[in-house]
Parts: C-alpha cells; sequence; structure tokens
C-alpha cells in the first residue's frame, strides 16, 4: 500500500467514527449529551475536509482552484446531502415515513447527479 493511500485510509476512518459518534450523540436525547456531540462531530468534520489539502500535497498536485464549477459542485454536493438528512430526520425523528423516503430519494438523485458532474459524460 503507498503512502498516501494509507494516510488517506487512517485520515478517513478516524474523522468518519469521530463523525459518525458526534452525529448520535447529538440526536440521541437519551445520552444528554448534544453540545460535546456536536464538539465531536465538527472534529470529524475538519479531519475529513483536511484528507484533501494532504493527499493533494502528497500526489504533488496543486490545491484545489476555486473556479465556478468547483464552487457548483461543492454547493450541489451539499445542498443533496442537507436534503437526504433531512430525509432521515423526517423518518426517524419526525415519525413522517412516507414523505421521509420521497425527500431522502431527492437527495440520493442530487447526489448521484454530482457523477456526471464530476467526470462528465461520455
Amino acid at each position: 500500500m503507498k503512502k498516501k493511500n494509507f494516510v488517506t485510509l487512517i485520515m478517513s476512518v478516524i474523522g468518519g467514527i469521530l463523525f459518525a459518534l458526534g452525529m448520535c450523540m447529538a440526536l440521541l436525547p437519551e445520552w444528554g449529551v448534544m453540545k460535546n456531540g456536536i464538539v465531536t462531530g465538527a472534529v470529524g468534520v475538519v479531519i475529513l475536509l483536511a484528507v484533501v489539502p494532504v493527499r493533494r500535497k502528497m500526489e504533488g498536485r496543486p490545491m484545489i482552484a476555486l473556479n465556478g464549477k468547483a464552487i457548483g459542485t461543492a454547493l450541489l454536493g451539499i445542498l443533496g446531502a442537507i436534503v437526504f438528512g433531512v430525509g432521515m430526520c423526517m423518518v426517524m425523528v419526525w415519525n413522517m415515513l412516507v414523505p421521509g423516503i420521497v425527500v431522502g430519494i431527492i437527495g440520493i438523485v442530487l447526489l448521484l447527479c454530482l457523477i456526471p458532474v464530476i467526470k462528465g459524460l461520455e
């Protein structure tokens, strides 16, 4: 395994675990640790966001250029994730099963739209 892949793996696992644990802490009222969960989740997000520049640096590639396509792609990803998350909340927290599934599917479709935007169609 190459060093860049190993570092990416370790950072992604740590960031993903911290983010998931923070989400559980924040969303489960029985635990009573919402503020700690928000902090833990935020640390996980920061680690996950740090993977990109670290990986690009290890590959010897320049940092990401901020242009219209990069900003639009990021906004589409954020919108898709938020819509998907709202659908999950509708099902699991607010007991709105069918509307939550519909909203979640719309979020999945938005996230799937990232593939042709990033890779293009042939």
